[in-house]
Formats: structure tokens, C-alpha cells, sequence
């Protein structure tokens, strides 16, 4: 049987993994394919296999990729914000992911809306973080809507993903 490849696009344009599910012997596992430089400097394409089950989680998967795009924005900050704004938002950033992930892991429901709330938090952060770069013109008005439509998005999802939860 073929696995099912599904390829995902970061709202903010950077192509993304490949996560495809298998079916093997122990039931369904779910992979990632990424590429990587070889020695001799060609990519090469690999497949990792998410063995913890937040990895599954599309909301800690897209909370992943808007780290790493925040990340990026970031570095357009001028230097003299290097231990304030770009401090606070990358930190902010980084513990959405981070906090959706150690909920995850064998708490009860009740610990596990408590990490997620603190996730949605330390996204609502990012946003601030996101406002002040754009009043100080650190990022253009498009860089702004772009963020702040997947912070918004990814908002909801945490919201309707908390409230799934028993």
C-alpha cells in the first residue's frame, strides 16, 4: 500500500516537509521526509519517524514553522534590540511549541489545557512583539499582516484543539 504523502506550505511562502503515514505491522506511524546536504553538497532526502505523539499534533507542527519564520524576521531587527524585542519575540515564539509539547507528555487533561493556554499566551506575546516591530518599522506592513494572519490562525486552532480536549 502507497503511503499518503501530504506536503505542507507555510502561509508565509517556505516549503515545508513532506509528513507521510505508514502502515506497518504496529499500526499506522507517522513519518517526516527532510532534506539534507550530503558530504559531497548534493540534498538528499530523508525520512525521520515521529515516535512522540505531539509530533502528530498540526498545531505543534505549524507552532514548529512559525518559530522558524519568526526566527527569520527577527534577524532584519536592528542590533541595538538584540537583548530586548529580538530576545522576547524568538523566546515567545519558541515556547508556544515548546509548551504544546510538555503538555503533551502523559499529563492529565486538566495539565494539558493548562500547558496549552500558556502556548496560546506565549503566542498572543508574539503578536505584541509584532506590533512593537511594526510601529518601530523593524518589518513592512505586509510582513506584518502575513504574521499576524498565522498567529491569528494558528489562535483558533489552539482555542478549538483546547477545548477538545475532556
Amino acid at each position: 500500500m502507497e503511503p499518503e504523502v501530504r506536503s505542507r506550505k507555510s502561509e508565509v511562502g517556505r516549503r515545508k516537509p513532506e509528513v507521510r503515514r505508514r502502515k506497518t505491522e504496529a499500526g499506522s506511524q507517522m513519518t517526516e521526509v527532510r532534506s539534507r546536504k550530503s558530504e559531497d553538497g548534493r540534498r538528499k532526502l530523508i525520512e525521520v519517524i515521529m515516535k512522540f505523539k505531539f509530533e502528530n499534533l498540526i498545531i505543534w507542527q505549524k507552532a514548529m514553522d512559525f518559530g522558524e519564520d519568526i526566527y527569520q524576521l527577527s534577524k532584519k531587527f536592528p542590533k541595538e534590540e538584540i537583548y530586548n524585542l529580538t530576545s522576547q519575540i524568538r523566546r515567545a515564539v519558541d515556547s508556544v511549541a515548546l509548551n504544546i509539547s510538555e503538555g503533551s507528555t502523559g499529563q492529565s487533561n486538566l495539565e494539558y489545557k493548562r500547558f496549552i493556554g500558556l502556548a496560546t499566551l506565549s503566542l498572543a506575546e508574539v503578536v505584541t512583539c509584532l506590533h512593537k516591530a511594526f510601529r518601530r518599522k523593524y518589518i513592512s506592513e505586509a510582513e506584518f499582516n502575513e504574521h499576524y494572519e498565522y498567529a491569528f490562525n494558528l489562535m483558533n486552532m489552539m482555542v478549538a484543539f483546547k477545548k477538545k480536549i475532556n
